[in-house]
């Protein structure tokens, strides 16, 4: 299944996708997930017959965040390429940081270029969506936890990143975390996801889930082991190499098969 989450007739509404001559539309209202517990389906039904909701091309729709987690976990350096272009070594374990969820931010949405920064980065990303409240999961177990996949732009303020010594500040700023534009599970990263990234049409990031350090397994059993995910929580995975700074203006639209295309705009922060 295929899903999103958008606005129409200023409501919230989850829709589930599907594609209709190669272009995604919303279909229909679907009951909102677990951890959306102020929506419930009877009042999709009702506020659907009222509001006259018929199918729309996804494009057309007001997007939001498709989830909405209790947290953001982060993983630093997961794939060679990229520890190599940041002139670190290969991480022995998983690097674990959080990305508040004040920084999320919705398809289409702008994100802010703080003032106190000089350097803000675009890292594309295969997020997870957990589908249940998990802890110690086993690695063999790890596809039951999971509710499907998204895209991500870990956002970050490098020269932050590189001047405090830790990554909270430089990632966590409002609007720093684009997700969307659909959360599906009708893939699957073991089989190799091809992501891409482009800045104003450039293509700046192509990696594949094939080159994970740490495969998804790794990584949500390692999680788990020390906190609880909650059903909606999203577990970004790393970017691949590539990564650069981007300029006022700047569009950056992040794309993988089958999860569509996560385009944003880079603004400066108004004062």
């Amino acid at each position: 299944m295929k899903y999103c989450r958008f606005l129409f007739e200023n409501q919230t509404h989850y829709g589930a996708v599907e594609d209709r001559e190669g272009e995604p539309w919303i279909m229909r209202l679907i009951e909102a997930p677990e951890e959306d517990r102020s929506f419930r389906l009877e009042h999709h039904r009702s506020t659907s017959i009222s509001l006259g909701f018929e199918s729309m091309p996804l494009s057309a729709a007001d997007l939001l965040p498709p989830v909405t987690p209790s947290k953001i976990v982060c993983v630093g350096r997961n794939y060679r390429d990229h520890v190599k272009e940041m002139g670190s070594e290969l991480p022995a374990e998983p690097l674990l940081f959080f990305k508040p969820v004040s920084a999320l931010n919705k398809p289409g949405g702008v994100v802010r270029m703080p003032a106190v920064s000089a350097r803000v980065d675009y890292e594309g990303e295969l997020a997870v969506v957990m589908g249940r409240r998990t802890r110690n999961l086993k690695e063999e177990a790890w596809r039951s936890a999971v509710r499907g996949y998204t895209l991500a732009n870990d956002v970050t303020a490098r020269d932050l990143q590189n001047k405090d010594g830790q990554w909270t500040r430089a990632k966590g700023f409002d609007t720093f975390c684009p997700i969307g534009p659909v959360v599906s599970d009708e893939l699957d990263p073991e089989a190799g996801l091809i992501l891409e990234t482009r800045v104003n049409g450039e293509l700046r990031q192509h990696g594949s889930t094939l080159d994970f350090i740490f495969p998804i397994s790794k990584l949500l059993a390692y999680i788990t082991a020390a906190m609880t995910l909650e059903a909606g929580d999203l577990v970004l995975t790393g970017t691949p190499a590539g990564v650069g700074p981007l300029k006022a203006g700047d569009s950056v639209e992040i794309s993988i098969p089958g999860l569509g295309v996560l385009a944003n705009t880079f603004q400066p922060e108004q004062s």
